[in-house]
């Protein structure tokens, strides 16, 4: 299964398990009294919206490379990942708006019974999260990621009503607006996780560098090849759930221009077969210099 299909799977999964939750959120939530259940209730059907949006993502980044889009269409990802973010704040805020409003206004205590319910949503949307979370590391999917965080904010949201509705169930009358201190900071955790799933799309749109292990895994391939005598820079950039790399190799200053051309194709080649998420590179050779060995004739003689 490619790392595609995975993520579209993936994808599925959450989008389905979000409408159930978010049915079973909202319906608990208003026979059993409580706002901080609503409030997950508008996170799961934010969270539908958000993972559509990945699924379509996901799905348009397979696109191959064409005459516009020589690289391909990958970095419709992070921009994606943008959208999930904006769907999380906008979610935390109406949670906050909502948390603030009930605050101020008497209401009934919450249901015992809504405490199972909850129970029943944390491990479901933590299992969900490691699921998810798993798949877009097996992927490097950065929109996957952000789902995952969906799941796992989710679940956040879910043990802060747990904890404030058995603040106001355990203190009794005076209490009720536990439940909804617990939906406020919901809302807050909420925001400083879509930093968190923000900050790395961030930083792949503006081809940061942040790919070390893949500079070092490229590096020790090109050594497997004859005739390289060593690499010179290397930069990784990432488009969707792959890489592109450009690369400067070092060769023999004294061979033709078609030895090197052939052996820029091998370490191309070599590497493509041994890094599934390396898509493509461009490989520069460059003549060795004087501090360089080279197999069966050693350093090279200084220049006069």
């Amino acid at each position: 299964m490619t790392a595609e299909e995975q993520a579209i799977r993936a994808t599925w999964f959450s989008i389905i398990a979000n409408v159930c939750l978010a049915l079973v959120k909202g319906t608990a939530g208003v026979l059993g009294n409580s706002f901080a259940l609503v409030a997950d209730a508008i996170e799961s059907t934010a969270d539908i919206l958000a993972s559509c949006l990945v699924l379509f993502g996901i799905t348009y980044a397979r696109q191959p490379a064409d005459e516009n889009h020589p690289y391909g269409h990958g970095r419709i990802e992070p921009l994606i990942t943008f959208v999930v973010v904006g769907f999380l704040i906008t979610s935390a805020s109406i949670i906050a708006w909502e948390s603030l409003r009930n605050i101020r206004t008497p209401h009934e205590l919450p249901e015992s019974w809504t405490l199972i319910v909850l129970g029943a949503i944390i491990a479901w949307k933590e299992l969900s999260y490691r699921i998810v979370i798993q798949k877009s590391r097996e992927t490097g999917s950065t929109a996957l990621q952000a789902d995952a965080w969906h799941h796992r904010s989710d679940a956040i949201t879910s043990v802060a009503a747990f904890v404030g509705i058995s603040i106001a169930l355990f203190m009794g009358p005076g209490y009720e607006t536990a439940d909804d201190w617990a939906a406020l900071f919901a809302s807050g955790f909420i925001v400083y996780n879509s930093y968190l799933i923000f900050r790395p799309a961030l930083g792949e749109i503006m081809d940061e560098h942040l790919y070390d292990e893949m500079v070092d895994e490229i590096r020790q391939h090109c050594k497997d090849v004859p005739r390289v005598i060593d690499t010179e820079k290397c930069f990784v950039r990432k488009t969707g759930m792959y890489y592109l790399a450009d690369l400067h190799v070092i060769v023999d200053g004294a061979i033709t221009v078609d030895e090197g051309h052939e052996i820029a194709h091998q370490v191309k080649d070599h590497l493509l077969s041994e890094i599934s998420q390396l898509r493509d590179l461009q490989i520069h050779i460059e003549p060795a210099n004087a501090d360089h060995k080279i197999p069966g004739r050693g350093a090279l003689a200084t220049k006069q």
